[in-house]
């Protein structure tokens, strides 16, 4: 059963005879996915073919190589299961209003279903999309535990603000999902040349793809299972040293949904894992994620400087011609050529890995900051270096984690100091005191191939 909350009309047509497109974006999975659950059941009503639609931007907010790799190659999968269950799969390039459009009307669709994003540019293509087309276009929210829109229907302050509200509807939301039946027959297409469409990708190269973790809905399954089976148990205790390895490694496949943040909930609750650990990483996968996704949807500059609240604009204002005892460039930053070898480490760890630790990231944005010309610049930078290097950038995670570093969003006023004004400040005796640096800066400064070291159950 979909809880019809999930689904939201962004259109005022009426279903018309034709196929059910299921335009997959954000959620690039089979298994535990409402909008493709949606999707299949509306075909069914209609009695009508279903068709998986995905549509390949030439530039994607500049992803570098390293995130088209990612992708692609959990999309190849996606093609492979959908085959398994009788629903063709095509893959369409170029800029998804027109090439999208482009295919409704050449398969004579009635009616299309999509995935749920908060970020402008999703939600540009859809409003382009939904009124140049004459038949209904929905939106299913399959990527958050409880629907965006009925999680609040504000901007919410903290989260301590949010988890009430949340928390209230997790008993409706945070339900088992049931399987996807596969279709009697089948619409005949040819299957996608992936070799052809990642040989002639137009994107950056010099961001290698990582190979320590495998991409796919497979090897998200088995990230999960191993997190839980080992690290899960330790995770309240462990997760802010980056030496522990207690963190799951589950952000690159939630940012491109080949994994259900519901679906691990749901296994999480079910470990025999002590109850503060499994909070702990709860607090995170729901409040957390979720209250981000509430900061994007509402806040339209989310991915500016002018997004920061009041107090924190007023205050950074104020201590904008504050003394910088050191000042980098975006390149200096990029080639971790900065005076400190901890942050250093903290940037190679990124362009190496595609991840920085949780709480190195926070450090790392947070010295952005003081070691930048202006508060403007160093939000510029910390997105522009999350975004090229990071498997989770262009992501409501990423932008709302910078803000909370360098803009206080979802914080609090703290002691004023130079630079920082009233926001959190963070250093190196702090970072010290929670796990060994030496180690930490050894294993990035070090010629340890983290690129070949697989993800292994």
């Amino acid at each position: 059963m979909i809880d019809p909350r999930r689904i939201t009309p962004l259109n005022n047509c009426r279903d018309e005879n034709g196929p059910v497109l299921y335009w997959m974006s954000r959620d690039q999975r089979v298994r535990h996915n409402w909008a493709l659950l949606f999707a299949r059941k509306k075909a069914e009503q209609l009695r009508q073919p279903l068709m998986v639609v995905f549509t390949l931007a030439p530039s994607f907010l500049n992803a570098p190589l390293r995130h088209y790799d990612f992708m692609l190659k959990g999309l190849q999968e996606v093609e492979t299961k959908l085959r398994k269950l009788n629903i063709p799969f095509f893959l369409l390039q170029g800029e998804p209003e027109s090439e999208l459009s482009r295919f409704a009307i050449e398969m004579k669709a009635g009616v299309i279903v999509t995935d749920y994003s908060p970020l402008k540019i999703s939600r540009k293509w859809k409003n382009t999309i939904g009124t140049q087309l004459s038949i209904p276009l929905f939106e299913v929210d399959t990527h958050n535990i409880v629907p965006c829109r009925m999680a609040s229907g504000k901007q919410e302050y903290a989260a301590r603000t949010f988890r009430p509200k949340i928390t209230a509807l997790l008993s409706d939301f945070l339900t088992c999902f049931p399987e996807l039946e596969p279709l009697a027959s089948t619409t005949g297409n040819s299957p996608v040349d992936w070799e052809s469409i990642a040989y002639n990708l137009e994107v950056d190269h010099r961001v290698a793809p990582v190979k320590w973790l495998n991409p796919g809905e497979e090897a998200a399954a088995n990230c999960l299972e191993t997190f839980l089976e080992k690290r899960l148990a330790t995770y309240a205790g462990q997760r802010n040293d980056p030496n522990s390895g207690a963190l799951s490694n589950l952000s690159p496949y939630l940012h491109f949904g080949q994994i259900s943040a519901q679906h691990i909930a749901l296994q999480a609750l079910k470990s025999s894992a002590p109850e503060e650990n499994r909070s702990a990483f709860l607090e995170e996968l729901i409040v957390r994620r979720e209250l981000s996704e509430n900061y994007c949807r509402y806040n339209e500059q989310y991915d500016s400087a002018e997004g920061f609240p009041s107090w924190a604009k007023e205050s950074l204002l104020k201590h904008a011609s504050d003394h910088r005892e050191y000042c980098y460039t975006t390149e200096e930053f990029e080639n971790a050529l900065t005076h400190e070898r901890v942050w250093n480490a903290a940037q190679l760890e990124l362009v190496k890995t595609g991840k920085i630790h949780g709480y190195m990231r926070m450090y790392w944005a947070k010295k952005i900051l003081e070691w930048s010309e202006s508060p403007e610049q160093a939000f510029k930078t910390a997105i522009y270096l999350n975004d090229r290097y990071a498997l989770d950038g262009r992501d409501p995670n990423g932008y709302t984690g910078v803000a909370w570093s360098i803009g206080g969003v979802h914080d609090r006023p703290w002691f004023e100091r130079p630079v920082y004004g009233k926001i959190r400040y963070m250093n190196a005796s702090g970072c010290a005191r929670k796990f060994d640096v030496s180690r930490y800066i050894a294993r990035f400064e070090g010629k340890e191939d983290f690129l070949t070291t697989k993800n292994t159950k």
